[in-house]
């Protein structure tokens, strides 16, 4: 084996004692809450400054200076397709771990992309889809990440897909549970933003290591159709082991424009969550860092007016 590619043996012994008494905790949540815990973390997803890094204005070996130095966050969630040609490189695996340590970051997950779809109708190109992933579950364990987040596209009938979806995803997550990982998918896009559809794929799946990333924003289905957002949210809350906090733009009081950030964030806590909720600026008006600060500075007052709800 080459030595740019990460060792799956080393990482199963490593994880093999720790594996165990994992799966008999609660895998619901990355984080649970404690008197010193705030409310919730506020963590920062590399796609809000993906253009920045596509144009070569940051490196993304630099990404967790970034989140420390310019917006004090000590959590961050990498992009594969920001990095695609460092897929399984040990090399620079070690180079993002050092970084973060050395700024004191935590590397909460990797979001996959461009791996193919784990619904493919294909059993053969379904099983090769699963083995595309299987490089990024490695790093992500490397760079001590809970979850890697993947897609759960797929064709066909409601059912069908459901079948297909959950298969894919069993596979994965069977690779990725000795590792003491999770694989959690995201609504984004086709019937992976319908609510009871992810709900359904979850309860097929049937594996405490497979759950959800609820986005704030990502919950039109197609060009004609558009899932009800908050529905969607309290649905997928009861598998979420990550929360992205999906950002546009914002009025003069501070305010997302489309989404009521209290309420998603009062039904995620309904749910009993207190783990990291990860900005994702995505708007086109404001410069990223203005975006990603006006994020922060709404998901601080959320908490900070919540407080005294959830005490």
């Amino acid at each position: 084996m080459s030595q740019q590619r990460l060792c799956r043996r080393e990482f199963l012994t490593r994880s093999a004692m720790g594996t165990a008494a994992g799966l008999m905790l609660s895998s619901r949540f990355s984080f649970a809450q404690d008197e010193e815990q705030p409310l919730y973390k506020i963590s920062l997803a590399e796609w809000s400054i993906n253009q920045q890094i596509r144009s070569g204005e940051i490196d993304n070996l630099d990404f967790a200076k970034v989140a420390k130095e310019e917006f004090g966050i000590d959590g961050i969630e990498y992009v594969s397709q920001l990095f695609q040609d460092k897929k399984g490189n040990a090399e620079y695996t070690q180079e993002m771990k050092k970084r973060a340590e050395d700024h004191g970051v935590k590397t909460l997950l990797i979001m996959i992309d461009r791996e193919g779809d784990l619904g493919n109708p294909d059993e053969a190109q379904r099983k090769q889809v699963v083995e595309n992933h299987k490089p990024w579950v490695d790093m992500a364990k490397e760079l001590g990440c809970h979850s890697v987040r993947v897609n759960a596209a797929s064709r066909g009938t409601w059912d069908e897909q459901v079948q297909l979806a959950a298969d894919g995803l069993r596979m994965l997550t069977e690779y990725a549970a000795p590792l003491d990982m999770n694989v959690i998918v995201e609504n984004h896009g086709g019937l992976s933003s319908n609510g009871k559809w992810l709900t359904e794929v979850m309860k097929t799946v049937d594996n405490p290591r497979c759950g959800t990333l609820p986005d704030f924003g990502n919950f039109r289905i197609n060009r004609e159709e558009e899932y009800d957002r908050y529905e969607g949210m309290d649905e997928l809350m009861d598998y979420a082991k990550a929360v992205s906090a999906k950002s546009y733009d914002f009025d003069e009081a501070g305010n997302e424009t489309t989404i009521d950030f209290k309420r998603m964030m009062k039904i995620a806590l309904d749910h009993g969550y207190h783990g990291y909720v990860g900005i994702e600026y995505e708007g086109r008006r404001l410069p990223a860092f203005e975006g990603i600060r006006k994020t922060q500075t709404l998901l601080e007052r959320v908490r900070d007016e919540l407080a005294n709800d959830y005490a």
